[in-house]
Formats: structure tokens, sequence, C-alpha cells
């Protein structure tokens, strides 16, 4: 019996020592893990800590290095799983830096997409270290993209105080103040940016923007050339410039703009691409380069229909469409007078007596060589050909009929490209004044090619 029991007590003991060397060896394995991690031995330190945590699941400094590992090979998500086991543990009296620790958890969350939890860390890391400027900054960055920006700014200007030397804050404070139509106190805040030695492509952005909305045209462009440099707002940038050089009626540099801006985007259905052909599309136009308008109106058209006033102009410029009214439309006052000659003389049988350039077309006066009148001499009459937008209304045929009575002449014919408006009609019903629209001009123009 007696035996037995020193027998019992050896094993108990051996069992005791066992367990007491296991507890005391644990901690020297440890503290080799920031050894190795320091000196970059990452998969050494993955392979132990998880030898440890595989003995001792609950050993936080394990977790932690591990997580620490595996933050050095950037496997965020493994790293982010290390730490929020650590979190969870809870890290008061391990020795574990708490704001170091709660800075790399809040990189963590943004990296693996979690803006939420983020935000938690960096409230919590205001909290424990007030002086820090970039929390302030950071959660002022999360409430922009949670369309928070009263309580943005307010995170922002607390950043500010902290330190105000970061271009970061300026640039955020100025584009808030900016959307809130704060130009001045923007204007301030992006200065304030761009004077950074470190560049913020935003603060130029948006400073040329404002620049641009002072019609200080010059300076603006040369704002958004330093935009230019980055990635996210090249296209916007190129896009800005291309306005301000329409409003300096600089179309040639415009249209290079908006071309380089218009190359260098993918998706046509993004508002980028829109508003440049859109822009584009009214350089052309004034350019009286319809054509090449009518091609950017149509690409804007196939993707957004109702996207300004496009699909209006398109509807004005149709006769664009047709070759012989193109013509029509843009030759030169030498070649138009020609034509309409061409148009009153082979189309519609009249002997040509003169031709006279006119605002929006050509005056001729012709005779019908088949009628004279009861003292055998030739009639007169006035052909007008009209190249315009603009429905012809009543007023115009009152005019013209008034000129008619001064020269004695008895009737007169008005061709356009546009049409006419109904109290045109009506007026013109009883008068001695035919209307030849857009259907009879091109019947015209087909007969003499």
């Amino acid at each position: 019996m007696n035996e037995m029991l020193i027998m019992m007590l050896i094993i108990g003991n051996t069992v005791l020592t066992f367990c007491v060397m296991k507890y005391l060896l644990m901690p020297k394995q440890v503290k080799l893990l920031p050894k190795l991690l320091e000196d970059g031995n990452t998969q050494a330190v993955i392979r132990s800590a998880m030898a440890l945590i595989a003995k001792q699941p609950q050993n936080i400094d394990a977790h932690y290095y591990l997580g620490r590992a595996y933050l050095a090979e950037n496997r965020h998500s493994l790293a982010l799983i290390e730490f929020k086991v650590v979190s969870q543990m809870g890290i008061l009296g391990t020795g574990i830096p708490e704001v170091e620790f709660r800075q790399t958890m809040a990189e963590l969350f943004i990296s693996c997409n979690q803006p939420e939890e983020a935000l938690k860390e960096y409230l919590l890391l205001i909290k424990l270290a007030p002086e820090k400027a970039e929390s302030y900054y950071q959660v002022g960055k999360l409430f922009i993209e949670q369309n928070r920006s009263d309580l943005a700014k307010q995170y922002f200007y607390k950043a500010e105080l902290l330190d105000p030397h970061d271009h970061r804050i300026h640039g955020e404070l100025g584009f808030l103040l900016y959307k809130d139509q704060k130009a001045l106190e923007a204007k301030v805040e992006l200065e304030k940016a761009i004077q950074s030695p470190e560049y913020n492509a935003q603060a130029y952005f948006y400073l040329g923007k404002i620049l641009k909305e002072e019609r200080e045209y010059a300076a603006s462009i040369q704002t958004f050339e330093q935009a230019l440099k980055s990635k996210e707002f090249k296209i916007k940038a190129l896009i800005e410039r291309g306005i301000c050089y329409i409003a300096l009626e600089a179309m040639d540099k415009a249209i290079a703009e908006l071309e380089l801006a218009i190359q260098a985007i993918n998706d046509e259905v993004h508002p980028d691409s829109l508003y440049a052909r859109y822009f584009l599309g009214s350089c052309y136009e004034q350019l009286n380069q319809i054509d090449k308008a009518i091609v950017q109106w149509d690409k804007i058209s196939a993707v957004k229909k109702n996207f300004h006033d496009v699909e209006h102009k398109l509807v004005q410029y149709m006769d664009y469409r047709y070759d012989a009214l193109k013509d029509y439309l843009n030759y030169r006052e030498e070649e138009f007078l020609e034509l309409c000659k061409d148009m009153a003389s082979k189309g519609m049988g009249f002997k040509v007596q003169s031709m006279t350039a006119i605002t929006n077309g050509a005056e001729l006066i012709v005779v019908d060589k088949n009628v004279i009148d009861e003292s055998n001499r030739e009639l007169y009459q006035i052909i007008r050909f009209y190249r315009m937008y603009e429905l012809i209304h009543e007023s115009l045929i009152y005019g013209m009929l008034e000129d008619l009575r001064r020269q004695n002449i008895h009737r007169c014919i008005i061709v356009t490209n546009s049409g006419f408006a109904q109290d045109a009609l009506e007026y013109a019903n009883l008068r001695p004044v035919e209307l030849l629209g857009k259907d009879k001009l091109l019947a015209l123009l087909q007969l003499i090619q």
C-alpha cells in the first residue's frame, strides 16, 4: 500500500514538473518572436506562433506576432483575423502598445474594406491619444464616404488645429467648403494645401474650378495643369481646361484638350465622357463644323438621350445628315450664290437677272421666260433662299412683301431648309408668295445634281 502511494506521488511530481517546465519554456519561445520579426524572418515567426497557438490557443502574444508577421507579408486579411482575436482577448496589461495596435487595426479595416469598423477604431484612438491629428483626419475621411459632410468638417477642423501644416487636411476642408458653395473660404484652404511641397491633386483641381468660376481663365488653366499629373483627376482637368479655352474663344486649344480627354476615357457611359463630347460638340458648333458636332451628339444620344439639349440639337441640325443640304448650309457666300442661281435657273426654269447676299441667305431677282404681261413685258419675281434653323414667321413674309411693293414686283418665292410657322402659312395663303420648305429644297438640290 505504501509502495503504491509512493509510486503515485512520483508520477504526480513528474507530471507537475513537466507542466511547470512547459509553462516556463513558453514565454522564452514568445520572446524570440519580436527578434525574428525584426530580422525579417516572417516565416519563422509564423511557424513558431502557430505552434504556440496550437498548444496554447489563448496565448495573446503569439496571436499578436502572428498578425504582425502576416502584415509584414502584406497578407492583410489574415493579419486582421489575428488582430481581431487579440482585440477580443483584451490587451490591457499585456505589454502590447495599444495606440499603435489600434492604429494598425484601423488601417487593416480600411484595406479590407470595412469602413464602419475602421471608424470605431479611429474614434477609440481619439480617446486614447487626443493629440494625434491623423485620427481626426481619418475620421473626417470616413464621414465623407458616408456623405456626412458636416461631421467630416468638424473633425478636419480639429485636425487642422493639431497639425496646421498637413496639406491633406487643408485639401479636404477646401473640397467640402467648395461643395458648400463657400468659394472664398475654400480658396483659402486650397491655397494652403498647394503650398506644401507634397503634391495634392485634389487641391489643385478644386482651386482650378474656383478660379474658372471667377473667370480667371488663364490662372485656372495653369492650376488644372498641375492636376493633370494625377490619374484620378487627369480627365476631369482636361475637360475643365477645354471649357476655359471655350470661354477664351480659343476653340483649337479647347478641341485639343477635349479630344485628349475622350482618348483617355474607356467608359462611354461615364459622365466625364458625356461632358467631354458635349463640350467638344459645342466647339464644332461654334466653328460651324456641324457634321463634326453631330458625331459627338450622336455618341452621347446613343447612351443617354436626355443629356442636356443633345436631342434638341440633333433635331435642329437634322438637315446636315443629307449631303446636299450639308453643302447648302456650309457653302461660302460665292459658292452659295452660284448654287442658288443653279436652283433658280436649272431647277425652277427662271432667268436670273441679279444675285445678292442677304442675312442668312441670298436674294435673286428672276424672270419667268414663259410668262409676259399684257404689255408684252417680262414679269420679275424675287426668290429668297434662306439657310437658318428657326422657323420663318409671318413678320418676315410681311417685310418681304413690303420690299416687293417698293420695287414694283408682284410675286415672290421663299425657300428655306427650316420650315414655316403656322402664322406664316396662314398669312401667305391669300398673298402673292410661294413657300418652299425643306422637302422642296431637297428636291431642287437633287434635280440640279
